[in-house]
């Protein structure tokens, strides 16, 4: 048996908790639907625990149990953080984190009905965030950089699922971004993975961002592409004027990046749709809707 073919359950994560965290074990567990590099399961009221599944390496793990305790006390929404450490074992050969449970309903499974107040809520979040990273900071290899390092994935993506009758627009807004200048400032703190599975919301509005993964200094017109893969239609003009620091080139290149994340998602989608390993049916829609938004600029 592989890695990738244990079966994590809630018996394997009890018995991991009574190895090495036994005043944690008898609490509640209940697993989380969704989740495709870790699996998700409730542990209690307040806490989660984060099982490397499809993740390669833990590196991911180990990043957020690096940062996230560095960040979130400065970010004005909830945000998962690390409060113990699982380490690779007979029982399980993969990391495993104990977290802080976020509240709210992941956007791929709910909506946001109160657009302008999540636009504001979404633009202090990434204004805070969006600080010059320290030396240390981890760097993505796929992440963080200019469009034009991610033409091959684009263009991967977009003969996968783009519709004809709006290929030509699509590649246009790639296009665009591609020959938009290069990020000059300092690399910045970026989430790297904001799309509707990623952020959680409450009474209509962004109540929290989960999976820092792929947290990494770099340009911040990734996160700002969650200006149309996060809000809903209409709300990206008042998210980029609550942000307040997005010059035209920052925004044409989180445009395109806006539209190879809402293809990637309905990539996934259809891969649901088909059955595949890790594909997630409801993020089609919500790619779609996406690749919508950003076609209306």
């Amino acid at each position: 048996m592989t890695d990738t073919d244990i079966e994590i359950t809630a018996d394997l994560v009890r018995d991991l908790l009574r190895e090495q965290h036994p005043d944690l074990a008898d609490l509640g567990i209940r697993e989380v639907a969704g989740g495709w590099g870790n699996q998700m399961w409730r542990l209690g009221d307040e806490l989660a625990v984060r099982m490397q599944r499809m993740d390669p390496t833990p590196e991911l793990q180990l990043n957020e149990r690096r940062w996230l305790p560095v960040l979130a006390p400065r970010l004005p929404l909830p945000v998962p953080t690390p409060v113990r450490s699982g380490e690779p074992s007979a029982r399980f050969p993969k990391h495993w984190t104990v977290m802080t449970w976020v509240p709210g309903d992941p956007l791929d499974c709910s909506s946001i009905s109160r657009g302008d107040h999540a636009a504001e809520a979404l633009a202090d979040f990434l204004r805070a965030l969006h600080a010059e990273a320290p030396a240390d900071a981890p760097v993505s290899g796929d992440r963080g950089g200019h469009p034009k390092e991610c033409t091959a994935g684009f263009d991967r993506f977009f003969h996968a699922v783009v519709p004809d009758d709006l290929a030509d627009d699509v590649r246009a807004v790639w296009e665009d971004a591609v020959a938009a200048p290069e990020w000059e400032g300092p690399p910045l703190w970026v989430h790297g993975d904001l799309h509707p599975a990623n952020v959680v919301v409450s009474d209509g509005t962004l109540a929290g961002v989960i999976d820092f993964g792929d947290i990494s200094a770099g340009d911040p017109a990734w996160d700002l592409a969650a200006a149309w893969v996060v809000l809903p239609a209409g709300a990206a003009s008042r998210f980029f004027e609550a942000y307040g620091r997005a010059d035209a080139g920052t925004v044409r290149r989180a445009r395109g990046l806006a539209a190879m994340k809402s293809l990637f998602l309905m990539l996934m989608g259809r891969n649901g749709d088909l059955g595949l390993p890790g594909g997630k049916p409801a993020w089609g829609p919500a790619g779609r809707a996406a690749l919508d938004r950003v076609l209306r600029g």
